[in-house]
């Protein structure tokens, strides 16, 4: 009987954390923290960052960066926008803290991303799964290094 209750529990908690991480991709442009993330879904945010972490492999507050700068490079590829209005187009109140974040998910700063990724006739599936941002831990490792 215990197990099954501790199965349910985790269930549910699942379906929590899959709610967290519907909000964060539906307004990561609005003002989102850890601890109003974790009052939706009546929860603390020690234990929502813990969980999210075990579920998904990161934070909830680096997911919600990966999230804004995926939509950054979007904004940036577009050629239209200014670094700083992309910067708060995408929910960041810090040009450099949005810039510092880019440059380490990106590989590049913002302004030189935006110079080097001129408008594409690629469809859009395509530009976004290659330009896919991608964590130092995702990255490959350099073959030479290895040895």
């Amino acid at each position: 009987m215990a197990a099954t209750s501790a199965e349910t529990q985790h269930l549910r908690d699942l379906v929590r954390l899959r709610r967290v991480r519907d909000r964060i991709d539906r307004e990561y442009a609005r003002p989102l923290d850890v601890e109003a993330l974790a009052r939706g879904v009546n929860m603390s945010a020690g234990h929502l960052s813990r969980q999210f972490r075990a579920a998904y492999g990161e934070s909830p507050y680096s997911y919600l960066m990966t999230r804004r700068i995926e939509r950054a490079m979007a904004l940036l590829r577009r050629g239209d926008m200014s670094v700083t209005d992309v910067c708060f187009e995408v929910g960041c109140s810090s040009l450099g803290t949005f810039s510092t974040r880019f440059t380490e998910l990106v590989g590049v700063p913002p302004s030189v991303y935006r110079t080097e990724h001129a408008p594409a006739d690629f469809p859009t599936i395509v530009t976004r799964q290659v330009t896919r941002p991608i964590r130092n831990r995702e990255a490959r490792a350099d073959p030479s290094q290895l040895a």
